[in-house]
């Protein structure tokens, strides 16, 4: 609508441009979530408010509408893209002031398969939620993702497939840290298509997370869990 009235940002209250925050990123306009993160910076927030009440709250939207068939494969990227624009502007000074760490994590897609979408949907989410993400891409072999655990000293592996016939890989995984002696060293959580609960069961995993809303969930239940475990 060309008489449509522009919106400026920076005129909008604190709570009025967090809801206008989270319908960019929804659209996908990475500019005005740049735009909107240093202007909340400039009024004192802090950079973990804004992660969590902007834009994770934005993400977990457009998670949930992805899952529920609202949202397709190309706005999803679109508002992931968004929120790597605010992310970058974040990261250091999340860094430097110090932000809750939720744990570390390890992700990628196993070997064979070369989707990433849903990977890359989880990463952002668990990253907004302030883990720290060291993603590993697709077609990853158990060799990676035993060296990557290691080098980083993470805390969850996280595994994705699309593919039924790529699905089994996560079980020769797991099956190697387990004959090595770490299968208790770290979380395992899995997911994809066509995997369900029993399948990550049968295989050994900690869960099946059956979206990037769950697998967040589900990874702050386990690591409160095991800080649990070790303070007592």
């Amino acid at each position: 609508m060309a008489d449509e009235e522009e919106i400026i940002l920076a005129e909008l209250p604190d709570d009025e441009l967090v809801l206008q925050m989270m319908d960019d990123l929804y659209d996908g306009l990475k500019e005005e979530i740049e735009d909107a993160v240093n202007i909340l910076l400039d009024r004192g927030w802090t950079p973990y408010d804004i992660l969590t009440k902007s834009l994770v709250a934005g993400m977990t939207v457009v998670g949930n509408d992805f899952r529920d068939g609202i949202l397709f494969v190309p706005e999803v990227l679109l508002a992931a893209q968004a929120m790597k624009a605010g992310m970058a502007i974040l990261k250091p000074l999340l860094v430097e002031t110090g932000a809750p760490k939720m744990g570390k994590m390890v992700i990628g897609t196993v070997k064979g398969d070369i989707h990433d979408i849903g990977k890359n949907l989880v990463g952002m989410m668990m990253e907004g939620a302030g883990f720290e993400i060291i993603d590993l891409g697709i077609n990853n072999p158990a060799e990676d993702y035993i060296a990557a655990l290691e080098r980083e000293g993470a805390d969850i592996l996280g595994m994705s497939a699309l593919l039924t016939t790529t699905m089994p890989y996560m079980k020769t995984v797991i099956d190697q840290l387990t004959q090595m002696g770490k299968r208790g060293d770290y979380i395992v959580l899995v997911g994809g298509a066509p995997l369900n609960e029993e399948f990550g069961r049968a295989i050994g995993a900690d869960a099946y997370c059956k979206d990037a809303a769950v697998a967040v969930e589900t990874a702050k239940a386990m690591m409160a869990r095991r800080h649990n475990q070790v303070a007592g």
